[in-house]
């Protein structure tokens, strides 16, 4: 006769990203303001403590203003929680033999805004037995997935690897690749599509990263400087060999900080230099280094674009909250989830049979 009930185990999983403040007031630009500077730019910048608070003031009021009178309302934090509900949908539907094993809840968090993603974490450490923590950044580093493993890091200490599992180095993954390839052929306008002559560029923009830090030196951190030029060739490589490429040629857009030394020369005002020198007729900007819309790209890159002069140009949403990719991801984090479960499952058996 069996004496004992075996508990059924209970995974989260939190869908994370930096967050935006979505209602612009100069009250809720300032915390997330300071969160931002002490978790990113105190990384590559000497920040006395007295300073963060007058820098982030200062770069509230110029953002309040500058969104305000540009009728700008950030959509991250929407986006994120789509994303949330959608990846939610496809593990329920997937028929995942771990879905007759466990419970799995998911989470939507931001490490600037609310819901904070630190305190998301610390809630689920006392009452689930397993997180994957799913960073919305295709390309790590220590400035974007980078905030999350800290995070995990000084909650988590000795018992991470047994209780977390974030996932990363998705740039690599062949299915994601084609997946965006489908998705930016599918969102060509007909106008672009279809044109007859004239060269046509596409600008692939994602967050810029430190080369050299302000003494000239290789930056101690990890900026991802390596994986994101690799990501651009694998990217450029396949778009160009695609049977619907319409494409004369294909160039990175990096969007950098202005602090901490020398960032990525491969901007997104250098492409458009190149390509009007080069006398291209129209520009297409996809954000392939964002899984989610935010101020940088929806905003920051498309006012360059409506700016460049081309007389035919066209901005391409990020993947957001597409179908393709919430299946693909949903993959993604049932394989962490097994994964997670099957080790601790081998811990449990070796602590009963020492």
């Amino acid at each position: 006769m069996v004496d004992w009930i075996v508990r059924r185990k209970r995974y989260a999983v939190v869908v994370t990203t930096y967050g935006e403040v979505e209602k612009v007031t100069v009250r809720s630009l300032w915390p997330c303001s300071r969160r931002i500077l002490k978790a990113v730019t105190r990384q590559i910048a000497k920040i006395p403590t007295p300073l963060i608070f007058f820098i982030a003031d200062y770069r509230s009021t110029r953002h309040y203003i500058d969104w305000k009178l540009n009728h700008y309302h950030s959509s991250l934090v929407s986006i994120n929680h789509a994303q949330k509900e959608r990846l939610a949908a496809c593990i329920a539907s997937s028929g995942h033999p771990l879905l007759s094993e466990v419970d799995i809840d998911l989470y939507d968090a931001c490490y600037f805004v609310p819901p904070y993603f630190e305190e998301t974490i610390q809630e689920l450490q006392h009452t689930c037995d397993g997180i994957v923590v799913v960073p919305m950044f295709p390309v790590e580093s220590a400035f974007s997935c980078g905030v999350a493993c800290q995070m995990v890091i000084d909650r988590f200490d000795d018992n991470m690897f047994s209780k977390v599992s974030v996932i990363s180095k998705l740039w690599k993954e062949d299915q994601l690749h084609q997946i965006y390839i489908d998705y930016l052929f599918g969102q060509l306008l007909p106008a672009i599509r279809l044109r007859k002559g004239g060269k046509i560029g596409l600008v692939l923009v994602i967050h810029g990263t430190l080369v050299r830090d302000n003494e000239g030196n290789p930056p101690t951190l990890f900026t991802g400087l390596d994986e994101t030029m690799a990501f651009f060739d694998l990217m450029k490589r396949k778009i160009m060999a695609d049977p619907n490429n319409i494409f004369t040629d294909v160039r990175q857009g990096c969007m950098n900080h202005s602090r901490g030394g020398e960032w990525t020369a491969d901007t997104i005002e250098k492409a458009f230099t190149e390509f009007r020198t080069e006398g291209y007729e129209g520009v297409v900007m996809f954000p392939y280094g964002f899984f989610a819309d935010n101020s940088e790209t929806e905003y920051d890159a498309y006012k360059k674009l409506e700016q460049a002069g081309f007389p035919l140009f066209q901005y391409i949403r990020c993947i957001n909250d597409s179908a393709p990719f919430g299946q693909w991801l949903s993959g993604q984090v049932l394989f962490r989830l097994q994964a997670l479960n099957n080790l601790q499952n081998a811990l449990e058996t070796l602590e009963h049979n020492p």
